[in-house]
């Protein structure tokens, strides 16, 4: 297991803890987060890229950005992290869990091992994380959880929507029961987004239309707005929102068949 670099932090400004932390919309939580004025921990699996994000941050915004190397689908790793979330010296008061991966073939192709660790980063991750997080957030009645979910959450999408669905679930739940005691927690639920998440899969692109791209500032900026509002969900963008509100209403097997793949 990687080395964890996180040491004494001396600052006296918020913290926010970021997985999946160095591309795509985790990296623009941590720039829109560290613009804000808050100091960073920053995980995910690649230590010499972490340590390479973090010096790149804290020099463009004067803040401390340390890093702990985890992979999250691994049960003693993802510990380390957790102990970090309920510590009560220094606590974090926002964890953005962002970290996670697509599958491309379906369900009955894909190595069962796949699957388990697809659901273990996919939900069980965020689970423990929020866990651990309110334990100190609760204790000082303050706090911000934020969740990538998806718009595959509101649609039949193999076990990629199942696991976002959750997370929506989780998030509708939890905010009304925690909200009340100073703790926020909201789902973001993006559509397809200009990040490295369908590289990694190597799924196709070239079939998505233009209009349904958004690009990761604006995905950031609508979940940090939603939570300092203590929204539970939020679908950024007008055409998100009108297509979430037919698959609510459309026959399941048609949403099934249409475009709402990955994101």
């Amino acid at each position: 297991m990687p080395t964890a670099n996180v040491g004494s932090m001396h600052s006296h400004r918020d913290l926010a803890l970021v997985t999946g932390a160095t591309a795509g919309l985790g990296l623009e939580f941590c720039r829109q987060l560290a613009a804000s004025g808050h100091d960073l921990v920053l995980v995910a699996r690649d230590a010499q890229r972490l340590q390479q994000t973090a010096d790149a941050l804290a020099g463009e915004f004067g803040v401390v950005a340390q890093i702990l190397p985890a992979d999250l689908s691994d049960r003693a790793q993802l510990a380390t992290v957790e102990a970090r979330l309920s510590a009560t010296e220094h606590p974090v008061t926002v964890l953005v869990n962002n970290a996670g991966f697509g599958l491309t073939p379906p369900f009955d192709a894909n190595p069962v091992g796949d699957e388990q660790r697809h659901l273990d980063l996919l939900v069980a991750a965020p689970m423990r994380l929020a866990h651990a997080a309110l334990q100190q957030m609760l204790a000082r009645s303050s706090g911000t959880i934020i969740s990538v979910a998806s718009v595959a959450g509101y649609t039949p999408r193999g076990t990629y929507g199942a696991a976002k669905a959750w997370v929506l679930s989780f998030s509708r739940w939890a905010n009304i029961h925690y909200r009340r005691r100073g703790v926020t927690v909201t789902a973001v639920a993006p559509g397809f987004v200009r990040t490295e998440f369908h590289q990694r899969m190597n799924a196709r692109t070239d079939n998505i239309p233009e209009p349904l791209w958004l690009d990761a500032p604006r995905v950031v900026r609508s979940a940090l707005r939603a939570a300092s509002r203590g929204r539970a969900v939020v679908v950024p963008s007008l055409r998100y929102k009108i297509i979430v509100w037919f698959a609510g209403w459309l026959p399941k097997r048609l949403v099934a068949a249409g475009a709402l793949r990955g994101r």
